[in-house]
C-alpha cells in the first residue's frame, strides 16, 4: 500500500512538473525532529543540576531507560528516507519522557523536603545533646578529654549545619553520624562520675544532713550555711528559715568528695566555722574546721584501700571567701565580694556549713542528662 501510495504521488509530481515537483520534494524534506525532543534534554540537564541521583536514584534510572529507548528511536527515524520517518509516533514517545521527568522534579522537591526536615530535626537534637553535656561539663568540672570530645561533635555539627544551608544532605548526614560518635564517648566518660549525683541513696544521705543544719539553725535562731556543689549554689539559713542564695565557685574537681591535699575537690561533711578573716588572699574569708573526725576517718579508709598515695597529706584551710563566683578553686567555695562581704557579715564564728554534692533528687544533672 505504502509503494501504490508513492507511486501516485511520484505520478502526480511528474503532472505538476518541473516546478511542482520541486515544491513537493522541498515539502518533504522541511520536516524536522520534533521540539519535544530538545525538551528532553534540557530536561535531562534540569534534573542532573538538582542532583537527581541523590534524591531519586530509582526513579532517574527509570528515566533514562525510557529516554535511552526513545533517542534510539530518534536515529532509527532519521535512518529513514524523509517521508517515511513517523515524527508523530516519535513526538509521543518523547512526551512520555518529559512526563515521567515532570513526576521525577516533583519528587525531588518532596526528598528535599523531606530530607531537610530531617536533618533539621537532627541537628536541634544534637544541639540539645552537646548543650546538656556542656552544662554536665561546667557543673562537675569534668576533665579535658571529654571537652575535647565535645568539642569535635560541636564542630563537626557546627559543619553538617552549614551543609545543610547548601542543600548538601548526605554531606550533613555524615558529619552528623561523626558527631555522635564524638558525643557518646564525651557521655561515657562523664557518666561514671555522675552516679552520686543521680543514686537515691546518696542524695537521701545528702538530704538528713541539710535537714539536720536547718534544723539546728530554727532551735538555735541563728544562721546556718548549705552548700550544694551540682547547683553551685549557698544557702543561708536564719532561724530555720531561707534568707539568702549566693551563685559560687568551688574547686575544680568538685564532682568529688575530698579525699587528700592537692586533690581540687572540694570537701563534703557538716563543718562549723572556726575563724573569720577580715583580710585574706581573696578578700574576706570564713575558715571552717576541715578536716573533721569524718574526714579523717574517711582519708584513713582511703589510704588502706590504696585509693591516694600513702605520703598523701590529708590537707586543710578550706575557706568561704570571696574572689569571685566564676573561678575555680583548689576545694574552697568562693563568691563574688559584694555578696562575700554581705555573708562575712551576718556568719560568726560557730556557724554550721554544711557542704553536700546535692540537696535534691532532681538536680542539674539528673535534668541534663534527661534525653541523652
Amino acid at each position: 500500500m505504502v509503494v501504490d501510495t508513492l507511486r501516485t504521488a511520484v505520478r502526480e509530481a511528474l503532472r505538476l512538473a518541473p516546478w511542482g515537483l520541486l515544491f513537493f520534494l522541498l515539502a518533504g524534506c522541511s520536516r524536522s525532529e520534533p521540539f519535544e525532543v530538545r525538551l528532553a534534554e534540557l530536561q535531562e540537564r534540569k534534573l542532573w543540576r538538582a542532583d537527581v541521583e541523590t534524591f531519586a536514584p530509582d526513579e532517574y534510572r527509570g528515566y533514562r531507560s525510557q529516554l535511552r529507548r526513545a533517542k534510539d528511536a530518534l536515529i532509527d527515524t532519521e535512518k529513514k528516507f524523509v517521508w517515511f520517518r513517523d515524527y508523530d509516533a516519535l513526538a509521543l514517545q518523547f512526551k512520555q519522557v518529559i512526563s515521567r521527568g515532570d513526576e521525577i522534579e516533583v519528587a525531588i522537591v518532596e526528598s528535599r523536603e523531606k530530607q531537610k526536615s530531617g536533618i533539621v530535626a537532627r541537628l536541634a537534637a544534637q544541639r540539645d545533646k552537646i548543650d546538656r553535656l556542656d552544662t554536665l561539663t561546667t557543673l562537675i568540672s569534668v576533665g579535658r578529654s571529654s571537652r575535647e570530645f565535645l568539642a569535635k561533635a560541636e564542630l563537626l555539627t557546627d559543619e553538617a549545619e552549614a551543609l545543610a544551608g547548601r542543600e548538601k544532605y548526605p554531606e550533613a548526614e555524615e558529619r552528623i553520624k561523626r558527631a555522635t560518635t564524638f558525643l557518646q564517648i564525651a557521655k561515657e566518660v562523664i557518666t561514671p562520675a555522675l552516679k552520686r549525683f543521680v543514686d537515691q541513696e546518696q542524695i537521701s544521705f545528702w538530704r538528713r544532713k541539710v535537714d539536720e543544719t536547718i534544723r539546728e539553725s530554727q532551735v538555735r535562731g541563728g544562721y546556718a550555711i548549705v552548700v550544694s556543689k551540682v547547683d553551685r549554689q549557698l544557702y543561708l539559713y536564719k532561724a530555720g528559715r531561707l534568707v539568702k542564695t549566693f551563685d559560687v565557685g568551688l574547686g575544680s574537681r568538685s564532682i568529688s568528695d575530698k579525699l587528700c591535699a592537692g586533690d581540687k575537690a572540694t570537701p563534703e561533711g557538716k563543718y562549723r566555722i572556726t575563724k573569720k578573716l577580715a583580710q585574706s588572699r581573696y578578700y574576706k574569708a570564713l575558715l571552717i574546721n576541715y578536716p573533721n573526725d569524718e574526714d579523717r576517718r574517711q582519708f584513713a579508709q582511703a589510704k588502706r584501700r590504696g585509693a591516694i598515695s600513702r605520703r598523701a597529706g590529708i590537707g586543710g584551710l578550706i575557706e568561704i571567701h570571696g574572689g569571685g563566683k566564676d573561678g575555680q578553686t583548689y576545694g574552697c567555695v568562693s563568691l563574688d565580694d559584694h555578696h562575700m562581704a554581705e555573708l562575712y557579715a551576718l556568719a560568726d564564728v560557730d556557724t554550721p556549713v554544711t557542704i553536700v554534692g546535692a540537696r535534691d533528687y532532681e538536680n542539674s544533672v539528673t535534668q541534663a542528662l534527661k534525653g541523652l
